[in-house]
């Protein structure tokens, strides 16, 4: 039993099979038109037309699809350049927001009438009980245990252990970190501590201490470790206990400890 699509097939060749007869009658008698040619051609040119239409079909299928396949090749193309694009614009950024922060750099050194060395941000400590830093200077550039660690901000910290090729930094923020500071609009003295957070308190200020929140502190120097006059934080809260001799007093430090990059170390 034939199954639809042979019968469909041996109906094509058998058509096809008559059109090229007539065809060829019709070429050796150009003249001579039967009653049975002229019934013959009637069937076959609708045929032929349909032929010549699905070949014309087919074609542009064919054609199509070959320029789809190009288009598909150009947009990968396209594609790769953007990404290239996208990478050498991320490139071009970075080292732009580098040199803006180098020029700040640059600024506080020209401005501080200390030795200082440039040095970059190696690794963070991963743990949450200490906060401290890896600098890539150490002992070979003159970095030492017990010097300050500064940024275009303010203070960053000091060094606590040295290594000949790189330095470990104690955060200002860790809770074992203290410097003496003063109010710069009264010149009140207190010891500013971290606090294992973004933030520090402003330890042993007095109850009678003429303190503002926004006041600015600063670095008093007489700890030893950071020159007088560094910026270390502002003062964002303050509470008074009904008894206690001392306020207490919360800092915001002026550097942001979560994107530091590039330190300044102050030799002397």
């Amino acid at each position: 039993m034939f199954s639809k699509k042979l019968a469909r097939i041996l109906c094509f060749v058998f058509l096809s099979l008559i059109n090229i007869l007539l065809l060829s009658v019709s070429a050796k008698h150009p003249h001579r038109y039967s009653v049975l040619d002229r019934v013959a051609m009637a069937g076959i040119v609708p045929f032929q037309e349909s032929v010549t239409s699905s070949l014309h079909f087919c074609r542009r299928i064919w054609d199509r699809y070959f320029q789809l396949v190009g288009v598909q090749e150009e947009c990968e193309q396209l594609k790769k350049m953007l990404a290239e694009a996208r990478m050498e614009r991320s490139r071009y950024l970075e080292s732009e927001m580098a040199a803006e922060r180098l020029r700040e750099l640059l600024e506080v050194k020209s401005q501080l009438p200390h030795r200082l060395v440039a040095a970059q941000v190696a690794a963070y400590d991963p743990s949450s009980w200490s906060q401290t830093i890896i600098i890539n200077k150490g002992k070979r550039d003159g970095v030492a245990r017990g010097m300050a660690v500064i940024d275009s901000e303010g203070i960053v910290g000091h060094v606590i252990k040295d290594f000949d090729w790189s330095a470990q930094v104690l955060l200002l923020i860790d809770q074992s970190s203290a410097l003496d500071a003063l109010v710069q609009r009264t010149r009140f003295r207190g010891i500013v501590e971290g606090e294992n957070t973004q933030s520090c308190s402003f330890e042993y200020v007095v109850r009678k201490a003429d303190i503002q929140i926004g006041d600015t502190l600063i670095s008093s120097g007489l700890d030893r470790v950071y020159p007088k006059g560094l910026r270390v934080g502002t003062i964002v809260s303050i509470s008074k206990p009904v008894s206690g001799l001392f306020q207490e007093v919360k800092v915001q430090p002026f550097v942001d400890f979560t994107k530091i990059e590039e330190v300044l170390v102050v030799l002397e």
